[in-house]
């Protein structure tokens, strides 16, 4: 009977020891748990923690997939276009060379064969020139070695000092001095910058020109091919040989192309000729817009520091210091600079006198 009870007393001591280490195993590993939680949590805030974070920069951390995933197709969609717009002015220049243009000698006086000669191939040399500068000049970039980089700003994608009116190009992975936009619409796949601005739009002026002045010319022309395909359905069908029935189908495709393009070129031309009067470029606009609101609640005046009036600012655009550039820089071709180095922003040599301050009260 002792044997037994000595026994039993002997497995209960076990029992609560066998408790208490679990009790006290459980209590560690709890505490380790915690530990590793706050710990945890320390770590993501050290690493997220920005002063200066705010709504946008988290919509924008959330949208950054969606961000990549456009910059990465867009790439490819500049290709496209290249070898779009190449292709379908090819095809534009071919109609006329081969449609339009022996029908221009044998019907028009010889001083309006002439004008046709004359302004047609000059504006086909200016699109084709412009076109490619455009895709082929840099837009510009801040150099590597930024020590002697005067920067207004750092880039939180490059992490590295950013000059006035520079703007990092997300699909292009880099900032790009005076940067307008990331050109797409208009065929370039190619930033528009510093060193381009001009040829991009030159090239928006010259095709929109070109595709008017094809539209009027070939007005007459367009209705009566217009008048003859309609013809084809009619019984008996007329009589039209495979050449004639090629030429009315072209005409039509050249008018309709070229009004079709005259109207939305023509609409960018007019939205870049007035941030060109304004001296700004697109990137620009939005952000003066949101710091003349937030002034003018202040009682002040917003000065955009790079604008030197309507016409200085052309004058800086074009990169005409001398009435004789209006045709050796403007009118002709001419791969002449821009003013300045993107860097910095001196007064240019053609602006006579120094505008107002950023800020007026």
């Amino acid at each position: 009977m002792r044997s037994r009870q000595r026994m039993f007393a002997a497995v209960m001591r076990l029992l609560l020891k066998c408790l208490r280490l679990g009790r006290r195993r459980r209590f560690k590993l709890v505490r380790q748990v915690e530990q590793l939680w706050h710990y945890g949590r320390l770590c993501l805030r050290s690493l997220l923690y920005n002063s200066f974070t705010n709504s946008d920069v988290v919509l924008d951390s959330l949208f950054e997939p969606v961000y990549w995933l456009v910059d990465h197709v867009t790439r490819w969609f500049g290709v496209v276009f290249v070898a779009l717009v190449i292709g379908l002015t090819s095809s534009i220049v071919a109609i006329v060379y081969i449609c339009l243009l022996p029908l221009i000698l044998q019907t028009y006086t010889p001083a309006w064969i002439c004008w046709h000669l004359a302004y047609g191939h000059w504006n086909l040399l200016m699109i084709v020139f412009h076109y490619y500068m455009a895709i082929t000049t840099s837009p510009g970039h801040p150099p590597q070695a930024k020590d002697d980089l005067t920067g207004v700003s750092i880039c939180r994608k490059c992490i590295a000092p950013k000059p006035a009116r520079t703007h990092h190009c997300s699909i292009c992975n880099r900032c790009v001095l005076k940067m307008d936009h990331h050109c797409q619409a208009a065929w370039l796949n190619n930033c528009v910058g510093h060193f381009n601005h001009r040829y991009f739009f030159s090239f928006c002026l010259f095709m929109t020109m070109g595709c008017i002045y094809c539209s009027i010319s070939g007005w007459d022309m367009f209705r009566d091919a217009y008048a003859a395909i309609e013809t084809y359905y009619q019984t008996p069908p007329p009589t039209f040989s495979f050449r004639q029935r090629a030429f009315h189908k072209s005409v039509v495709y050249l008018w309709v192309l070229c009004s079709s393009v005259a109207l939305a070129l023509g609409a960018l031309t007019l939205w870049h000729a007035a941030l060109i009067t304004r001296g700004e470029t697109s990137i620009e606009r939005h952000i003066n817009k949101k710091e003349r609101q937030r002034l003018q609640k202040k009682g002040k005046v917003f000065r955009n520091p790079y604008s030197f009036g309507s016409w200085n600012n052309w004058k800086v655009f074009l990169g005409v210091d001398v009435p004789r550039h209006w045709l050796t820089r403007v009118l002709l071709p001419s791969p002449h600079l821009p003013h300045g180095t993107g860097l910095s922003w001196d007064l240019p040599p053609c602006v006579m006198e120094q505008r107002a301050p950023l800020l007026a009260i």
